[in-house]
């Protein structure tokens, strides 16, 4: 599996808040199937990320398209494959 920095910029403060619910669901849901490493928002309220473990970009861009925030306009969305470094800092 690869994984995928997703960003979630906001583009409707408003919906993103109606939405907000049905977007933690879908994460948890998502994150209980395995497909889900991590998520979070920005504290400078510009949005949030996600990191997918998906098989492919064609998998996440699908999953994206469903989560509420991106299906109801509240957020855009940007797919970046990501390579994640772990170990100490240089």
């Amino acid at each position: 599996m690869k994984l995928f920095a997703v960003l979630l910029p906001l583009k409707d403060k408003e919906l993103s808040q109606t939405y907000r619910p049905d977007h933690l669901q879908f994460l948890k849901e998502q994150r209980n199937k395995g497909n889900v490493a991590a998520n979070g928002k920005f504290t400078d309220g510009s949005g949030g990320l996600v990191i997918y473990r998906m098989p492919d970009e064609k998998a996440v861009e699908e999953l994206v398209l469903n989560d509420p925030f991106v299906k109801h306009g509240a957020r855009g969305y940007h797919i970046h494959e990501w390579e994640m470094v772990s170990g100490e800092w240089e």
